[in-house]
């Protein structure tokens, strides 16, 4: 089974996570896409402002509608923080006929020699790196984080894609996507001055967040 995998803290899940899965999905043939929300990031600055229940409640509400989405709770079950290699190194051994694609954004993959035991993470699984269209290395510069570059080498330029292969024999794919502007951080924003997050969100988790009163500011005493 070919299975993608999409970690973060979905703070909360919005069109663009659901875009990029989808087109990823179609992309490389997946089975299934997994989303699995961190209980707590070793790489967020800010304190997470819903609950992990509320996050988790949100992605199966945004997950439901699309046969090829999941959601696994397993880091949230976990005592934090949230290490991915934890996860790879788990899911690795207990589906080993599972062949994993890690999803993630550029400007995060840009930060991956940072992550505990990054030179490891390539082991265990192949990795999708999501980059605007039109992108291009500037000059001969590697896309790869100088401590981890000896461990590609550059296979083949695709449609779209720039592929490097490591030394475990999985890939590193980077690949233009339509995808949708959006972040957590804005829809948060909005919904904090209160206005409106139609379109940014599902219908259901739009629904969701007035009914809980999600990222709303605390009213000073």
């Amino acid at each position: 089974m070919k299975t993608g995998l999409m970690g973060g803290s979905f703070d909360p899940v919005h069109v663009g996570h659901l875009r990029a899965a989808e087109e990823i999905s179609k992309r490389f043939e997946l089975d299934e896409v997994v989303f699995i929300p961190t209980l707590i990031s070793p790489h967020k600055n800010s304190k997470i402002m819903a609950d992990s229940s509320h996050r988790l409640n949100m992605l199966n509400l945004s997950a439901k509608h699309n046969p090829r989405f999941r959601v696994s709770d397993l880091e949230l079950r976990r005592q934090p923080p949230s290490y991915t290699i934890d996860t790879l190194r788990f899911l690795s051994r207990s589906n080993t006929q599972n062949r994993y694609y890690f999803i993630m954004g550029s400007e995060l993959f840009a930060e991956i020699n940072t992550w505990k035991d990054s030179a490891e993470l390539f082991n265990y699984s192949n990795f999708v790196v999501l980059r605007r269209p039109g992108y291009d290395f500037p000059g001969s510069a590697s896309p790869i984080p100088l401590a981890l570059k000896n461990d590609f080498r550059y296979s083949y330029e695709g449609k779209g894609m720039d592929v490097f292969a490591h030394t475990s024999s999985n890939k590193l794919f980077f690949v233009d996507i339509a995808g949708i502007r959006v972040s957590s951080t804005e829809v948060r924003e909005i919904a904090q001055q209160g206005g409106s997050i139609r379109n940014l969100v599902a219908r259901e988790v739009e629904g969701y967040i007035a009914e809980n009163g999600l990222y709303q500011l605390e009213e000073k005493s």
